[in-house]
């Protein structure tokens, strides 16, 4: 059996003990301290788990400017997927990196960090971007697997050998600005906005050049998807507190986004775990949309 959403701890540790392909990515990541994401792999991570990097192995070596106003030259062949601050690789790059830490389309993978599912859902939902459906989040991140018993080691791993990842066809939707730009406020386009409320209002702005939020988005801070032990919340929690931020919109109508891509993923997650379907990512985000010239952008709540 595929696990495709959720993967609690006891049952990593069942299958880890079995004969099936398998593979563990450790996602951890800083967005102030691009560095300390792989020195706490590095300190403590489950034992084979392969480290993706949030700014080297799951986007493009480019985006737009950030708080600093620094631009990141791109340096890759392949056009990005995305803009924004971690815009995405082209599907062939990911590919790639895929096949050179060896892994398989057969495999089942298994994603976590120490944030709140916040950078693993990225690898998860590049997966699914990628035709592979056999992803699954570990609930609870590492946290839940200590808490659980499970080992962790601070050993260097072992290569992988060379594989041949293909990509097979999406199982998620990504849109960009310029489709988001010309559903704006319509019935057929819901935005769902996954930044902490002050960012959505535009009262702080840490990371982008312009605070704000797109015009009529939705505010669904991620972590509120977390119950106090770190999990996800059930499944009909999930769907009750959605269907309310919803207000009778369609749920197909969904477009979730964020800052850069990254955080508005435990949404999709959600909402999928809530049995509410897949939902459409703008991976660009506000990073992308604030620096686009020409569209609207709106501080305070909605009217």
């Amino acid at each position: 059996m595929a696990y495709t959403t959720l993967i609690s701890a006891l049952e990593l540790q069942v299958l880890r003990t079995g004969k099936a392909p398998l593979m563990l990515f450790d996602c951890t990541s800083d967005l102030m301290q691009p560095e300390a994401g792989e020195r706490q792999y590095h300190e403590a991570h489950i034992p084979g788990a392969v480290y993706a990097n949030l700014d080297t192995d799951l986007s493009a070596k480019h985006g737009a400017p950030g708080k600093g106003g620094v631009v990141i030259a791109q340096k890759e062949a392949g056009a990005p997927a995305s803009g924004g601050r971690h815009p995405l690789p082209s599907r062939e790059i990911f590919a790639a990196w895929l096949s050179r830490v060896g892994f398989t389309n057969d495999m089942q993978a298994v994603v976590y960090d120490r944030n709140g599912a916040n950078y693993c859902g990225r690898l998860w939902w590049m997966l699914k971007w990628m035709g592979h459906d056999a992803v699954a989040v570990l609930d609870g991140g590492l946290q839940a697997w200590r808490a659980a018993g499970g080992e962790v080691s601070s050993a260097e791993e072992a290569a992988h050998f060379q594989s041949n990842f293909v990509p097979g066809e999406p199982l998620v939707a990504l849109v960009d600005t310029r489709l988001v730009a010309e559903r704006l406020e319509s019935p057929g386009q819901t935005l769902v906005d996954a930044r902490a409320a002050p960012r959505y209002r535009g009262e702080v702005e840490p990371l982008d050049p312009i605070a704000g939020h797109i015009p009529g988005a939705l505010n669904r801070p991620f972590a509120e998807n977390f119950g106090p032990d770190g999990k996800f919340k059930p499944a009909a929690q999930l769907r009750a507190e959605f269907e309310s931020l919803l207000a009778g919109r369609d749920p197909a109508t969904v477009v979730h986004h964020c800052g850069s891509g990254v955080s508005a993923v435990p949404n999709v997650l959600a909402m999928q775990v809530a049995g509410l379907g897949t939902t459409a990512l703008y991976a660009g985000s506000w990073s992308e949309w604030s620096n686009t010239p020409g569209l609207p952008t709106r501080q305070g709540p909605n009217p």
